[in-house]
């Protein structure tokens, strides 16, 4: 598998999961405890920081 091939899987599986957790952070704000809605907020952020680190690696990658 190609470098490329391999970091657009990646990225893509990181879209999903940067969705679910945003998903899972706005359906369920109310229901959560405060604690654990401030670490899905941050993990959101990191996923989110990651996702777009691996688009800049792989739009420099021809």
């Amino acid at each position: 598998m190609s470098m490329q091939t391999e970091l657009n899987t990646i990225t893509s599986t990181m879209s999903e999961l940067s969705l679910r957790i945003t998903t899972l952070v706005e359906s369920e704000a109310d229901a959560l405890p405060a604690d654990i809605y401030t670490e899905l907020v941050a993990a959101e952020r990191t996923v989110g920081a990651l996702l777009r680190r691996l688009n800049r690696v792989a739009g420099r990658i021809t």
